[in-house]
C-alpha cells in the first residue's frame, strides 16, 4: 500500500485528511505545515511506505520548502521539517518522547496536554496536537500495524510499538478528555539483575535467592501495584531460566524480552467488528498445556485463567512465573482467590485455598516508593495451609529504608540444595 493510499484509509477510518485538518482554517502556521505535508505525501505515492526513510524524505521536503511563496525563517524551517517527519515516520509530536531514553512513560491526556514520567517523577511537557482528530491519527498508526482497531463500537485498545513498548488507547465516549494514550516504554537492551541492583530495586544476596529459586523450578508471582516494576522483575527473573528449556510466555500485549533460544510468545487477540474471535488469555493458557511447555510465563493473571494458571502449576508444570495486582502478599493470596472464583467453575474456597497454596511456593512483593524508586518489599514463602487459612512467612523484607533477611530459612531450602542450589545458611542472616 502506497503511502497515500494509507493516507486516504486512515481519512476514511477516522474522518481525517492530514493530522492538522481542524485548526487549519484559523492557525496560519499550520495552514502552511498542512500544505506542505501534503504535497510531500503525494510525491511519496510511488513508494511502499513501508520503504520511505528520513534520507528519502529530506529532499522532497526541501524542495517544497524552497517553492514555497512564504518567507520562513532557518529555525522554523527545521522545525517544519523536523514536525512534518514525525508525523510521517513516527508518531507525530511525541515521536521525540519516544526517542528520549530519559522518560519511561508517555501519557497523552487529550490533544493538549502531555506528561512524561522520568526517574519515577511525573512531568508536564510543553507538547500539545492540534486538536482531537489528531490524536485519534496517531492512535491509528500505533494499532493499524498490529491488525487492532479502535473505534466508537470498539474504543478501548492494548498495542505494542516495535521496540515492544506497551500502549493503552481510550477515545470519547469513554474518555471525556479526548483520546488518551498512555505508553510503557521499555529499555533498548533489557535490564539486568546488576542494573536493579545499582538501581537499589533488591540487593545481591536476595538476587542469589531468587536465581536459586528459579533454577530449582519454584512456582513463583511478582505482586505490586501499577508502575511498580513488575514486568521488569519479570523479566529479570525469566533471564534465570536455562537455555535448554522450551519456555511459552503469554500476554495481553507482547512485551517480555527473553534471549533464550527456545521460546514461544503467544499474545491475546481482540473481537473482530462482528464480536467474535476473541482469544483470551485464559484461551492461551489452556492451549500452552498442549505445547509441550516446560516454563509457563504469563505477562499477567487477572481474571479466571488464575484457575488454569495454579492447575498447570499443580500438575508437572514448575518454574511458572507470573504477576498480579496487590499491595501486599497476603492481599496477593486474596486476589488469586477472588481470580479463580471468575473463572465460574463454582470451587468451595478451601479447595481454592489447597490449589493455591500447594501451587504458589513464593511472592516477590514490588513497590513504587514515594520518591520514584521501585523496592521488592517482601519475598515471601507460601508455607500450605492450616485449617482455613494458607500460611505465609518472610524471607526478605523492606523496612525502615532497609532490606533485611528475617533469619529464617525457607521450607523449601531442601529443593533449592537438590536442584544444585546451595547458597549458605548465612544468606538467611
Amino acid at each position: 500500500m502506497s503511502l497515500l493510499q494509507r493516507l486516504e484509509k486512515q481519512k476514511e477510518d477516522t474522518n481525517v485528511g492530514s493530522p492538522f485538518t481542524k485548526s487549519v482554517k484559523t492557525d496560519p502556521w499550520l495552514i502552511l505545515k498542512n500544505k506542505i505535508h501534503n504535497k510531500v505525501i503525494r510525491s511519496l505515492d510511488k513508494l511502499p511506505a513501508g520503504e520511505v526513510t528520513s534520507e528519502m524524505l529530506l529532499p522532497f521536503l526541501q524542495k517544497e520548502l524552497n517553492e514555497t511563496q512564504e518567507t520562513i525563517p532557518r529555525t522554523e524551517r527545521e522545525r517544519i521539517m523536523q514536525e512534518i517527519t514525525d508525523e510521517i515516520l513516527g508518531f507525530g509530536p511525541i515521536t521525540s518522547l519516544l526517542l528520549d531514553e530519559s522518560v519511561s512513560e508517555i501519557m497523552v491526556n487529550g490533544p493538549y496536554q502531555v506528561y512524561v514520567e522520568r526517574k519515577g517523577k511525573l512531568e508536564l511537557t510543553p507538547i500539545t496536537f492540534a486538536d482531537n482528530d489528531h490524536v485519534l491519527h496517531i492512535i491509528e498508526k500505533i494499532v493499524a500495524p498490529i491488525g487492532r482497531r479502535i473505534d466508537e463500537s470498539s474504543p478501548l485498545v492494548d498495542a505494542r510499538l516495535k521496540d515492544g513498548s506497551r500502549v493503552n488507547a481510550i477515545i470519547p465516549p469513554l474518555a471525556l478528555n479526548g483520546p488518551t494514550i498512555t505508553i510503557r516504554k521499555f529499555a533498548k537492551e533489557p535490564f539486568q539483575v546488576d542494573d536493579l541492583i545499582s538501581f537499589g530495586t533488591l540487593t545481591p544476596n536476595m538476587a542469589l535467592f531468587l536465581e536459586a529459586c528459579v533454577a530449582a523450578r519454584l512456582n513463583m508471582v511478582v505482586s505490586g501495584g501499577t508502575g511498580s516494576g513488575k514486568t521488569t522483575t519479570l523479566g529479570i527473573l525469566s533471564a534465570y531460566i536455562p537455555q535448554d528449556e522450551r519456555i511459552i510466555t503469554i500476554e495481553d500485549a507482547a512485551e517480555l524480552q527473553l534471549r533464550q533460544n527456545h521460546v514461544i510468545s503467544l499474545e491475546t487477540r481482540p473481537a473482530n467488528v462482528e464480536g467474535k474471535g476473541q482469544i483470551t488469555i485464559r484461551d492461551l493458557v489452556i492451549n500452552s498445556l498442549r505445547m509441550r511447555p516446560e516454563r509457563i510465563i504469563v505477562g499477567e493473571v487477572r481474571g479466571g485463567e488464575a484457575l488454569d494458571m495454579l492447575q498447570a502449576m499443580n500438575t508437572g508444570h514448575d518454574g511458572s512465573l507470573t504477576t498480579g495486582h496487590a499491595n501486599t502478599p497476603r492481599d496477593m493470596i486474596s486476589r488469586l482467590e477472588t481470580m479463580v472464583l471468575m473463572a465460574g467453575m463454582n470451587l468451595p474456597l478451601r479447595a481454592i485455598r489447597e490449589q493455591i497454596s500447594s501451587a504458589v511456593d513464593l511472592i516477590i512483593q514490588q513497590t513504587r516508593m514515594r520518591d520514584g524508586s521501585r523496592r521488592i518489599t517482601h519475598i515471601t514463602e507460601v508455607l500450605g495451609l492450616e485449617g482455613e487459612i494458607i500460611t505465609t512467612q518472610d524471607i526478605f523484607r523492606f523496612e525502615h529504608g532497609v532490606f533485611r533477611p528475617t533469619g529464617i530459612r525457607p521450607m523449601f531450602y531442601d529443593r533449592l540444595i537438590n536442584a544444585g542450589q546451595e547458597l549458605g545458611a548465612g544468606i538467611f542472616g
